[in-house]
């Protein structure tokens, strides 16, 4: 069974806390503080491998974690950085990050960050000053990124096989690949995606059995509707439309039925090239056969093919249009390669801005409480602990020199009323 789907929580390494230390030695005059700095914490990286066919592996480790930062120590020793978490994903990964980002993987070796460690905290080496020469209190490490992120994989194939059940599209990828798909002679023997290579010498080309369309797999009916993504990537659709004696509706209108659903499925399906296939034609008279494809070509204007899974008849002019029909330079926006450049060139990264309050922090009335809001303020009281005097004296420094007190004081605050900063709450007294 492909699965081309995996929901993950994803959780960057916390980062090591800063030291406190006083360098104390036996005939050195000047000692003092020596505390080192705390490690950051690893990343959750996912990595583009080839080796990797679907993401049926993360639906049996769903949490991945990246190790933490190490503490830092006497004699200014930085903690160590925690060790990343690699998670390896097939090629066509589409990524819905944490904050907005959007990652789309398919070259090999391709990285994406998806939950960033936490800083470590800065030991009391860093804060010692003319004024504080002996600080006895450093940074706590933060806490990385976390939460749960979407994967979804697309297939990278370079033409799709599309049709009613039953049109012989697997039969066909058996007789132009090496690929071994389940036939039979009923409609959904088909139930997942079977990539296929056809080669002619000079160059190769995927192809991609998508199950069975009926009417309605836009909107959920059948089981093609849940692969009809791995089709966006391909650059070309070979559309099978098979002859049945017993059949008596028209060919034009069993190709109708699939382009509606490739229309209202949306993103571009319904314009990507296209050869349309007449399969089993082995089936019906040769005359038969050629009314067909000619009513085909006078009301589409496009290229036609009539074939036989079962006798081989036309099957190499098929595999000749399909090479003339797929250009030999790669110019899949999706793979992040453009025509003429010899080396690849990455998605970037797409992330939503939300502007911030004034100063980059806002002030609330909260019940009998002020609630400061603002990234940079949390993280600055995240980092110290408020049990301990001089850290809360220098943290109330630094909320009076960025103007958070000043915008309290604005918003009616007393000394000594409750301030609420993250997960924070405490009684602020300025001098």
């Amino acid at each position: 069974m492909l699965h081309d789907r995996a929901r993950i929580h994803v959780e960057g390494g916390a980062g090591g806390n800063g030291s406190v230390s006083l360098r104390r030695e036996a005939h050195v005059p000047r000692g003092g503080p020596d505390g080192g700095d705390g490690g950051h914490g690893g990343n959750v990286v996912l990595v583009c491998d080839t080796s990797r066919r679907d993401l049926a592996s993360l639906r049996f480790s769903p949490r991945q974690r990246a190790g933490r930062g190490g503490h830092g120590q006497g004699k200014q020793r930085h903690g160590a950085r925690g060790e990343d978490a690699i998670v390896a994903v097939p090629p066509g990964t589409q990524v819905d990050g944490l904050g907005g980002e959007r990652f789309d993987l398919t070259e090999p070796g391709q990285r994406a960050v998806v939950a960033r460690g936490g800083a470590g905290g800065r030991g009391n080496k860093r804060f010692a000053t003319s004024t504080r020469q002996t600080p006895r209190f450093a940074e706590r490490g933060l806490e990385g990124e976390s939460g749960w992120i979407e994967l979804r994989l697309k297939l990278l194939a370079d033409a799709g096989l599309v049709g009613l059940p039953n049109a012989g599209k697997s039969s066909l990828l058996g007789r132009l690949t090496r690929a071994a798909p389940k036939v039979a002679d009923y409609p959904f023997t088909t139930l997942e995606p079977v990539l296929g290579t056809i080669d002619d010498g000079e160059r190769q080309l995927v192809l991609a059995d998508i199950p069975g369309l009926i009417s309605g797999a836009a909107h959920g009916m059948g089981l093609g509707h849940e692969f009809l993504a791995h089709v966006e990537r391909c650059r070309l659709l070979v559309h099978l439309i098979a002859v049945d004696p017993l059949d008596d509706r028209d060919p034009i209108e069993r190709y109708g039925t699939v382009r509606e659903e490739l229309a209202a499925y949306g993103a571009g399906l319904d314009r990507l090239a296209e050869i349309i296939v007449v399969s089993k034609r082995d089936l019906l008279a040769d005359d038969q056969i050629e009314r067909i494809v000619a009513g085909f070509r006078d009301r589409l204007s496009t290229e036609v093919v009539a074939v036989s899974s079962a006798t081989g008849e036309g099957l190499d002019e098929l595999r000749r249009a399909i090479f003339a029909a797929v250009p030999a330079a790669k110019t899949r926006v999706g793979a992040g390669i453009v025509a003429g450049r010899g080396e690849p060139e990455f998605e970037a990264e797409h992330v939503v801005y939300r502007p911030a309050g004034e100063g980059g922090f806002d002030v609330e009335r909260e019940d009998d409480a002020f609630r400061v809001l603002g990234r940079g303020v949390e993280m600055l009281v995240a980092r110290h602990d408020l049990s301990n005097l001089e850290a809360l004296a220098y943290l109330e420094q630094r909320l009076r020199e960025i103007g958070v007190i000043a915008a309290l004081e604005r918003a009616g605050f007393s000394p000594g009323d409750e301030v609420r900063i993250g997960a924070e709450a405490f009684d602020l007294d300025p001098r």
